[in-house]
């Protein structure tokens, strides 16, 4: 008789750990703390150099006074340019020169006195305008052409 007790003890305890627990849900609560900022730990240092309130840019008093030239002749390229100036005071002289692509040669000779640029422009030669004549062939077919089939 202890036998069916102790089991109908287990079925009992079964049946009500069958269902989970109903209660009502806990809504949490946060309070959070004030914050309070750190004192600063570090101070900028004083600048060690101190700038000119003011910058007025320095120009020299005397005329400028210059002569220069340059060249290139390239024989793999084929470009073959130069030009060379001179300056003093308000007066500028110079002139240039370039192989244009059709064989001339341009001259440019230019003078400017401070009331604004003249300049002349000469050619040397006579232009040339070969042929054209394309290099491309197109190459042949690699494959003969398909043989009719007739039905």
């Amino acid at each position: 008789m202890s036998l069916k007790v102790a089991v109908l003890a287990c079925v009992a305890v079964v049946a009500l750990c069958d269902k989970a627990p109903v209660h009502k849900p806990l809504i949490p609560v946060y309070t959070p703390r004030p914050y309070h900022a750190p004192e600063p730990a570090y101070h900028a240092p004083e600048p060690a150099y101190h700038a000119p309130k003011h910058y007025e840019p320095e120009y020299p008093d005397v005329p400028p006074k210059y002569n220069y030239n340059y060249g290139v002749a390239d024989g793999y390229s084929g470009a073959n340019f130069g030009h060379s100036e001179s300056r003093d005071g308000y007066k500028t002289e110079g002139s240039y020169t370039v192989d244009l692509p059709d064989g001339r040669k341009q001259t440019v000779k230019y003078v400017d006195n401070g009331d604004g640029l003249v300049a002349e422009v000469s050619y040397e030669g006579e232009a040339q305008y070969p042929e054209h004549t394309p290099a491309y062939k197109p190459a042949p077919p690699a494959y003969a052409p398909p043989t009719p089939t007739y039905a």
